[in-house]
């Protein structure tokens, strides 16, 4: 655990919502399943096994040390969540505010944009902070594509939850999203994210099964970006092993010409050559251009393993 008390010791003051540690990653032996996350003004704390008593009173230390150094006089705020076999199996985690408290409502920022989050719910607190990068990308490539054409790409943004890379593409300068989940709660707090970045009104949101709504997809098409990045198993919904291939079979008749199509995939037992096997196999009118860089603080002693954002282009 000594690499993650030693993480916490020398993390700077947090502005934007980050992770601080990646255990997971496998890089840090001993610490494997431990992640922090810094939530401004609050950090979360996630172990994926059992946690003991002093393990948790030893990190609870360091984060009052070290905030004490950061913010003096200021109250520490943190959050720990188990998610060991026990959860996993019974389908949730367990979740205790451990000191101070959770503002509600709760907005974060991340590269000028804003997000509301929850942390206190469920697994997924509204951001996914190893995509990071990803939302960058998509802001930059908004951005090119707007000075280039004269005008904004149309972005189609697939599973979106809450919408946050609708908001990266918007503030790039795209000018139509459409997001799709069907998850209507997510999509109620990607509209509510909208709002918080002056964005209302410039993003549709519709709460569909993307696999029985293709005609209604393509006839608001084509797209100049797709964006997919699904659940890797959640079941009666995705499963990329098995569902990914449907999806890029779908792609090249979606995309304008010199389209391009953001493809990712967060399954550890799954690596970049699946993608490149299906695509070529479902969509050979697609060609590889790049594989978008996880943020450094998610490195994994196993690339293959790691998140995998790839960008794809149509051969005009």
């Amino acid at each position: 655990m000594q690499a993650l008390l030693d993480a916490i010791a020398a993390m700077p003051p947090p502005a934007d919502a980050r992770r601080i540690f990646h255990g997971r990653g496998g890089l840090h032996p001993g610490c494997e399943s431990w992640t922090l996350d810094a939530f401004p003004p609050v950090f979360v704390l996630t172990c994926f096994a059992p946690a003991a008593e002093a393990e948790l009173a030893a990190i609870g230390a360091a984060l009052q040390a070290r905030w004490a150094q950061l913010a003096p006089g200021q109250p520490l705020n943190w959050v720990f969540q188990q998610r060991g076999e026990a959860q996993r199996s019974a389908g949730r985690a367990d979740t205790h505010v451990m000191a101070g408290r959770v503002p509600d409502p709760h907005v974060v920022t991340e590269a000028g944009a804003r997000y509301q989050v929850h942390v206190l719910r469920s697994q997924n607190h509204g951001l996914f902070l190893d995509m990071a990068a990803g939302r960058h990308w998509v802001r930059q490539w908004a951005a090119a594509f707007a000075a280039q054409h004269g005008h904004g790409p149309r972005v189609l943004n697939l599973f979106a939850y809450t919408c946050a890379f609708s908001v990266a593409a918007l503030q790039g300068g795209a000018a139509q999203v459409v997001n799709i989940d069907m998850a209507r709660g997510a999509l109620a707090t990607g509209q509510h994210n909208h709002a918080l970045n002056a964005l209302a009104g410039r993003a549709q949101f519709w709460p569909h099964d993307i696999f029985t709504s293709w005609g209604k997809i393509a006839r608001h098409g084509p797209w100049d970006l797709i964006i997919a990045d699904p659940p890797s198993h959640q079941k009666g919904s995705f499963v990329a092993a098995k569902d990914y291939p449907r999806l890029m079979r779908r792609l090249p008749e979606l995309l304008a010409p010199a389209g391009h199509a953001l493809l990712c995939l967060n399954a550890p037992e799954l690596d970049m050559d699946f993608l490149h096997h299906h695509v070529h196999e479902q969509a050979p009118g697609l060609t590889f251009v790049e594989r978008v860089p996880n943020p450094v603080v998610f490195r994994d002693v196993d690339e293959r393993r790691a998140l995998k954002v790839a960008l794809y282009r149509r051969v005009a």
